[in-house]
């Protein structure tokens, strides 16, 4: 049994990776059934003289992308309890998330399978597909380092689904980010944000607002202690938006003796210093 050739040059593009070593790409888009088909028909000792196939692969794939995942969300949201933020990510991991982004990728087309998984319809499995495209993560990791690996995740699965679930009002645990505001600075006793809109830009039926939000100092007077900047589709999206930085920003802030953030809504908690 040979090994087919696959151009993968279209999905290199998609990916947004162009791979120095082709092999691991290879590598990753080849199933076991394809692999152990191969041995059978070369006559190899399977023992020394094994074909490779994408299953370690997708278990390091799946290590980084839950690694970056965890990271992103940690940083985008400091307000969220360890049980939201694992609520969120294991939504974002999830098959039910992940084929869709396989199929975005059209993964089916450059698959290796054994003749008895394809006729099965192999190529349209959820789990395979999913497998395959941990693999695939994994080798633009080993083939670029973790730069390339990290941009994939953000541009093609996280960033995707963290802006549908908010435009759709799905199930981020808490994205009222201007309430959860208001009454942090409440219990820091501090006087509330101003949203300055600075700028509307492009045509009517597909306008960006950018809004800022500025805490004031205590005595109203001079600089604004934080000025958070943001865009959005929506003057509101582009107020939450910023109104989450300036939160991020507070839990950050070294706070005076006693002083306390408040608990915000949803049972999402704003830590404090």
């Amino acid at each position: 049994m040979k090994s087919r050739i696959i151009d993968t040059s279209e999905l290199e593009n998609a990916l947004g990776h162009t791979f120095q070593g082709r092999a691991v790409l290879d590598r990753a888009l080849t199933h076991s059934s394809f692999a152990r088909e191969a041995e059978t028909a070369a006559g190899t000792d399977p023992a020394s003289d094994v074909i490779g196939d994408n299953e370690q692969l997708e278990f390091l794939g799946d290590a980084i992308l839950s690694l970056v995942t965890s990271e992103e969300l940690f940083q985008r949201f400091p307000q969220f309890r360890e049980g939201e933020l694992s609520k969120l990510r294991a939504h974002v991991v999830s098959e039910r998330h992940l084929i869709r982004v396989a199929q975005r990728l059209e993964l089916g087309h450059y698959l290796r399978l054994g003749r008895g998984e394809e006729k099965s319809g192999g190529l349209s499995k959820t789990a395979l597909l999913v497998d395959a495209l941990e693999a695939v993560l994994a080798a633009i990791y080993l083939d670029g380092g973790m730069g390339p690996a990290r941009e994939f995740i953000l541009r093609e699965i996280l960033a995707p689904e963290l802006e549908r679930m908010e435009r759709e009002g799905g199930a981020l645990p808490m994205n009222d980010f201007k309430s959860a505001l208001q009454e942090t600075l409440q219990g820091l006793g501090l006087a509330q944000p101003s949203y300055v809109l600075v700028q509307e830009a492009g045509p009517e039926h597909s306008k960006t607002f950018t809004v800022e939000v500025r805490l004031n100092t205590k005595n109203g007077e001079g600089q604004a202690e934080f000025v958070g900047r943001a865009q959005g589709s929506t003057k509101k999206m582009a107020e939450q938006d910023a109104a989450r930085q300036l939160l991020s920003y507070l839990a950050s802030r070294p706070q005076s003796a006693g002083a306390k953030l408040a608990r915000v809504p949803r049972s999402a908690d704003k830590k404090g210093g």
